[in-house]
């Protein structure tokens, strides 16, 4: 990273004026297909399924969770992929090797040890040996049907069948096939992937289609593939700190600097006081949108890019927008700030709460004024939007917070 002195310096108004225009929130931003969607933000949360759809259609011009679909099943557009921080996430085909390089790979193959280790010292009878074979069989099964769930292959494969005991003489003691842990590794090495769910976009019951495994990919070196992600990353969410970069990776503090000095980026200087890091190209003040709103889902990509968040989030909100394990649910922004949440009924309605009224304090302590009425009206036309597109369709978080849990009941 350049040393330039003095840094230059790029302020919370400068950053939430990126985030609008780059993570396509603000109205005049928004994308024409998911691809896109996912291309501006580099990945979408996948860990639940409604997640992509969501945090897509919140940023497309015309919501299309058809559309969503078409790129995960028909186009294979979007790849989803256990990468960064062990986390599924929906990636664009074209950046797919840079993530498998970069982060899946190393992943996928702590996986495979931690499988090995399980099956063999846990299951009678299994050794390396026969889970190989097994892995053969199923993969010949699932390439001979085009599409399978984990329990037509397992009546193709009985192998897959068998059990094991996990956690034995603990309270959260449980009996589970082989076949949920060894899916789960073919998948996360690309060997597998999801196919159409059995419901609807919101069902998390899955069928598996054969897949392209990461050896089989024109990946580039894992370092060259950290710099490519780092860039992409830093053109999203730039500017933002070390901490934040090597957070959302999952990568040591080492390898974040070294993909940070390959790209040549510039240590700049952030209204909280903290050093942070931005692209050569990114150091010039950018216009902030017109005034916005959005209402984005749980693990939204944008709610969940930066480890240090009090930027765009008050922490005095973090209790009731957060479950215990870190996980935000669905949020209310305006102009590059979270101001509330938002759920879904039972009958369909959309409800949602401001917190201090829109209001906030800003990283140095200032308490920054709301939006009024402005932002109130804005919010209830996001809410009228969401709802015309869902339609029919019920959504539940998967990880559920204090005041989801509230607006919902």
């Amino acid at each position: 990273m350049s040393r330039a002195h003095p840094r230059p310096r790029i302020d919370t108004a400068g950053r939430r004026a990126r985030l609008g225009r780059r993570q396509l929130l603000a109205p005049a931003y928004r994308a024409a297909r998911a691809e896109e969607v996912a291309d501006a933000v580099v990945a979408l949360h996948a860990s639940d399924p409604a997640t992509v759809h969501l945090a897509a259609c919140a940023r497309l011009a015309a919501p299309d969770p058809a559309g969503v679909e078409r790129a995960l099943y028909d186009d294979g557009s979007l790849v989803r992929l256990l990468c960064m921080r062990r986390t599924l996430f929906a990636v664009g085909a074209a950046l797919t090797p840079v993530v498998a390089s970069s982060t899946a790979q190393a992943i996928a193959a702590k996986e495979r040890a931690g499988m090995v280790k399980w099956i063999t010292e846990g299951a009678p009878g299994w050794d390396e040996r026969r889970l190989a074979e097994v892995e053969t069989r199923t993969l010949a099964a699932l390439r001979a049907h085009g599409e399978a769930t984990a329990a037509e292959l397992a009546a193709e494969v009985p192998d897959l069948r068998d059990t094991l005991v996990v956690s034995p003489g603990k309270p959260y003691q449980a009996t589970v096939a082989v076949s949920s842990r060894i899916l789960r590794v073919l998948a996360a090495e690309g060997r597998i992937r999801r196919g159409r769910p059995r419901g609807g976009w919101t069902s998390s019951s899955f069928r598996w289609r054969p897949g392209t495994a990461f050896a089989e990919l024109p990946a580039p070196p894992a370092p060259e593939a950290r710099a490519a992600l780092a860039r992409r990353w830093l053109a999203a969410h730039g500017p933002a700190t070390v901490e934040d970069l090597k957070w959302w990776t999952g990568w040591t503090l080492t390898a974040t600097r070294q993909a940070l000095a390959a790209i040549d980026a510039v240590d700049v200087d952030l209204d909280d006081g903290s050093g942070g890091v931005a692209l050569p190209d990114d150091l010039e003040p950018v216009a902030a949108p017109a005034p916005w709103a959005a209402l984005l889902p749980g693990l939204d990509p944008t709610a969940m890019g930066w480890k240090a968040r009090d930027w765009y989030l008050d922490p005095h909100h973090v209790p009731q927008l957060f479950d215990r394990s870190g996980n935000i649910g669905p949020t209310v922004w305006w102009c590059g700030r979270i101001i509330g949440g938002w759920a879904q009924r039972a009958d369909g309605e959309i409800v949602w709460r401001l917190l201090t009224g829109g209001g906030g304090t800003s990283p140095s302590g200032r308490r920054e004024s709301g939006g009024g009425s402005e932002a109130a009206a804005a919010v209830t036309a996001e809410a009228a939007r969401l709802a015309a597109w869902l339609g029919d369709v019920r959504v539940t978080p998967r990880f559920r917070t204090p005041l989801e849990r509230e607006l919902s009941a």
